[in-house]
């Protein structure tokens, strides 16, 4: 990538719009990186819920914070990263069985593959964070007067995700280019996924796209045509005895994703090893 880093929500608003499925949409989301700015004060302050911290320490958490809320900014179209509870998504994955890289094929020798072949590091997942994000951190306090990420101003932790993006920040045997995309697929899962997982706080991700969530049947949807489907969006949390016009919940599928019972995150297959 050429361009400097700049979060786009809008390109999936755009996107949507014009027919593609929000999961293809989903791989160029972030937000404005003005509009974001701009709202970004506004969304400091607004009220968290509380929760007891399961991997990241209190560093960490402040660094990956800043980090989310860069890369989905909230802005005028609604909530961003920080806001849904991205970070507490994170923090539940990487305490967990994906984190741990329980289904992971671990064993070396470990060589550079091709993208297509995906995951080749030896590395888990929680080991990339704690030792990107603390290189990360390192790379801004050399660069910025001994400020870490959280302390930069936006302008100044965007161009630190696009040197990230670019590979230009040494994270030792952590390519910095596998970094950032860990950290962008982090995010998005995260705001996408079902909010049984920690982050999408309050559905805002769905109300945003339009996605109706887990009801298990839309039987009695399918003959209505060029009718607008204006339901609320329904969690897997509160999905039983729910349906979206027929049929009987709590037994079909669960949309928006599904994590922590197979070991990955909401959205995105396990991976690892070399194929």
């Amino acid at each position: 990538m050429t361009e400097p880093f700049k979060p786009m929500r809008r390109i999936l608003l755009k996107a949507i719009g014009t027919g593609l499925p929000a999961t293809a949409a989903a791989a160029g989301l972030a937000a404005d990186a003005s509009q974001g700015a701009a709202s970004g004060t506004a969304a400091r302050g607004a009220p968290r819920l509380a929760s007891v911290p399961q991997f990241f320490n209190d560093r960490e958490r402040t660094t990956i914070d800043a980090i989310v809320a860069r890369l989905i900014p909230a802005d005028d179209l609604g909530p961003g990263a920080r806001e849904a509870g991205v970070t507490e998504f994170l923090d539940r994955q990487l305490a967990g069985a994906w984190g741990s890289g329980d289904n992971f094929y671990r064993h070396g020798p470990f060589a550079a593959g091709t993208p297509e072949q995906g995951y080749q590091l030896a590395f888990t997942p929680a080991e990339c964070f704690r030792f990107g994000l603390a290189r990360l951190d390192e790379a801004c306090r050399q660069r910025h007067g001994n400020k870490g990420f959280a302390q930069l101003s936006a302008a100044q932790q965007d161009a630190m995700l696009s040197a990230l993006e670019r590979g230009e920040i040494d994270t030792g045997a952590l390519p910095a280019k596998v970094f950032f995309q860990m950290l962008l697929d982090g995010t998005m899962e995260g705001f996408f996924s079902d909010p049984i997982h920690g982050g999408n706080r309050d559905m805002v991700a769905w109300k945003l796209v339009g996605f109706p969530g887990a009801y298990a049947s839309f039987a009695n949807d399918i003959e209505r045509h060029n009718v607008p489907y204006v339901r609320p969006p329904v969690s897997i949390a509160n999905a039983h005895g729910m349906h979206g016009g027929g049929g009987h919940a709590g037994h079909g599928a669960a949309a928006g994703g599904g994590g922590g019972a197979s070991g990955t995150p909401a959205g995105q297959p396990a991976k690892g090893g070399r194929q």
